[in-house]
């Protein structure tokens, strides 16, 4: 018999002991469609009053860098997921897979399909089932390949009513464990137009905080309105979650994630490489509220929350991994961060972006089109058609027409912390070449390392395997 046990041994050594304690913690994601941190009071915006989600930030530690790994919903919930980069998955294009439809994208040819990677890889709800968890998903799925079925004990892929409100961790067995995921979709970019006629918490002119890449214009303080009245919204649903947590006793000793499934609803926010696309709020309730008014600054991905809820719940690691523990203490802090951009819809741009705190490279691949790519579905907001009117018509100011201009520049070079809207594009200073220069290096060493596959036509990921 040998001296010595694996990494992994005794990791699974420790996982069963804790099982036979009965120390596996109940953990919840709450999840936001489409909003941006700046939009929130523990962002520092206080336009609307939101008491649920401010008493449960009261009790969190806050984190200012998390990111998402793509600025659009279904790649980025590949990487969520899975715990793996949607680039290295083949999963990087938006509606890859088309969850019942037989066509997907029929003027670029490219049908519905599910990327085939090894299967070895898993969605990490898998082995929170194999440890004991009861595992929820209400209301959305979504992952841009097809989902393997053991993945939860309760799901589905669009549900409402009677059927949404039976997804809870209240089915699970006597003395269970949990992990429930709840998706507001209130706060979806489609919101902001189904939502126009309805009730509003906040008026266009108690708009405060309008960012300079957008004009102060009444359709876009419409929208805005909009948006902040539906994150009024989503705070009462927040409330009958939190409600229910406290009067079952399950509060104190439950794990807490809010976050947004990327950036805000608005153009140059969802489906932009920009900060405004990809960062996302974050906070974590702990147990017992421990760290309880703390911030943290650190870079995170969306990759780091799978090890997170893994190590949370004691289950081995798997090696594939490309993430790391957020909660861990020996987790040490990125240096850099990767974002990736791809198709959307019929629109194909191959975009990727490397920071660190301060400063941002954009490297863009095609410079023949604008960072405003003509989709269609972005097309039903007021706001979208209404900046499409006032370039057309040459009425922006530099600020926001940037975002319309072709040709693009092929490098972009920010100092976020003099820049933070990333309007002032300084790849042509001398003083910042030897900084470009190695963000650049850091950024071809990633797509190396982790086996990009932005760089092959989509026609040719179709069926492409990764070993």
């Amino acid at each position: 018999m040998t001296k010595f046990l694996s990494s992994f041994s005794i990791a699974l050594l420790t996982f069963c002991f804790a099982n036979a304690q009965g120390e596996q913690p109940n953990i919840i994601w709450l999840v936001s469609e489409d909003q941006s941190p700046e939009f929130f009071p523990m962002y520092g915006d206080n336009t609307v009053y939101l008491p649920h989600l401010e008493a449960l930030a009261a009790d969190s530690v806050i984190y200012d860098n998390m990111h998402a790994t793509t600025p659009v919903c279904a790649p980025a919930r590949s990487a969520i997921i899975t715990g793996m980069y949607p680039t290295t998955l083949g999963t990087h294009n938006m509606r890859a897979y088309n969850e019942g439809r037989d066509t997907n994208q029929p003027e670029l040819g490219i049908p519905s399909y599910s990327p085939k990677f090894s299967t070895d890889i898993k969605p990490f709800t898998t082995y929170l089932r194999d440890a004991g968890y009861y595992c929820t998903n209400s209301n959305k799925q979504d992952y841009n390949f097809k989902i393997s079925k053991d993945a939860w004990d309760q799901t589905c892929r669009y549900c409402s009513g009677e059927q949404k409100a039976n997804i809870h961790w209240r089915n699970r067995g006597e003395g269970q464990p949990f992990f429930a995921v709840f998706n507001f979709q209130i706060t979806h970019e489609s919101q902001i137009w189904k939502q126009q006629n309805n009730k509003r918490y906040v008026t266009p002119d108690e708009v405060k905080n309008i960012p300079p890449y957008f004009p102060d214009d009444p359709v876009v303080r419409e929208d805005m309105a909009t948006n902040y009245s539906n994150l009024v919204r989503m705070d009462k649903e927040i409330g009958v979650i939190i409600s229910e947590l406290k009067e079952q006793g399950l509060y104190d000793n439950t794990y807490i994630f809010f976050y947004s499934d990327h950036g805000g609803p608005f153009p140059r926010h969802k489906r932009a490489i920009y900060d405004s696309g990809i960062k996302v709020p974050l906070m974590i309730k702990l147990p017992k509220n421990a760290k309880a008014g703390n911030r943290n600054d650190d870079l995170w991905s969306f990759v780091d929350l799978v090890p997170t809820v893994l190590q949370l719940a004691q289950i081995p690691l798997p090696n594939y991994l490309q993430g790391m523990s957020i909660l861990d203490k020996k987790t040490k802090p990125r240096k850099y961060l990767v974002t990736a951009s791809d198709r959307f819809d019929g629109q194909v741009d191959r975009i990727r972006s490397i920071k660190t705190r301060r400063y941002k490279l954009i490297k863009n691949y095609d410079v023949s089109l604008p960072h405003a790519l003509d989709v269609n579905y972005r097309k039903k907001m007021p706001m979208m058609r209404r900046l499409i009117a006032l370039s057309e018509k040459g009425l922006l100011d530099k600020n926001a027409q940037r975002w319309f201009d072709t040709p693009k520049a092929a490098i972009e070079f920010y100092d976020l912390q003099k820049d933070p809207f990333e309007l002032n594009n300084l790849a042509g200073k001398a003083l910042y070449t030897k900084k470009l220069r190695k963000l650049n290096s850091l950024l071809e060493q990633w797509i190396i390392d982790t086996n990009d596959l932005g760089r092959l036509p989509e026609q040719e990921i179709i069926g492409y395997s990764i070993n």
